[in-house]
């Protein structure tokens, strides 16, 4: 009988990640995603509300920092960041909240599409469509500030749609689980029936 092979650490570590770690690293992950919603409705609030120009409306960070929010290499690396999360704890999902953040991962896919696409723009110094600017595919029809608002909330939404699911399971999905998300008054013996 072949011997199996030992896992490697980062095998152990996605393992951990959707087993014992699960729920701290979904909570972890949704307290990233809640600051950058926290910058994005700033940056809202200092354009419709101050009215403030684009070019100022920085968010709490571009107050601090300036030149960070305007450089493509803090977009595209939170845009990756939300990408690995969502696909790395999702072996850690089963059933309707699976399908819930699959959701959110192919819609997270194509955001961070876009911000490939502005990256390599602002890189290269070549812009496509003849702008004068970085310029992403949607760009073309919804202004960057509103495009990045909607992005962000059509891939929360079903993130949290999938959270809850996940710490309400029904009884097949309780015991399909491999982590112990459910939450507190959901006991292993019996769940929720699924709605």
């Amino acid at each position: 009988m072949a011997k199996r092979a030992e896992p490697t650490a980062v095998g152990r570590t996605l393992y951990r990640l959707n087993h014992a770690h699960h729920r701290i690293a979904l909570n972890a992950f949704l307290a990233i995603v809640l600051a950058h919603w926290a910058e994005h409705l700033a940056q809202a609030y200092q354009i419709w509300a101050l009215g403030w120009p684009v070019k100022k409306a920085g968010g709490a960070l571009g107050l601090a920092y300036p030149w960070l929010v305007t450089t493509e290499w803090l977009h595209y690396g939170y845009a990756l960041v939300m990408l690995t999360a969502l696909f790395l704890l999702r072996p850690g999902f089963t059933g309707r909240s699976r399908t819930w953040w699959t959701i959110a991962l192919g819609i997270q896919f194509w955001h961070h599409i876009e911000h490939l696409l502005l990256f390599v723009q602002a890189q290269s110094h070549h812009f496509l469509f003849g702008k004068a600017a970085p310029t992403s595919i949607l760009q073309l029809v919804v202004a960057r500030v509103e495009l990045h608002l909607f992005y962000n909330t059509i891939v929360f939404i079903p993130m949290v749609v999938a959270m809850y699911l996940h710490l309400r399971p029904s009884q097949e999905e309780l015991e399909a689980m491999t982590c112990d998300c459910r939450a507190a008054e959901v006991p292993r013996t019996a769940a929720v029936s699924g709605a």
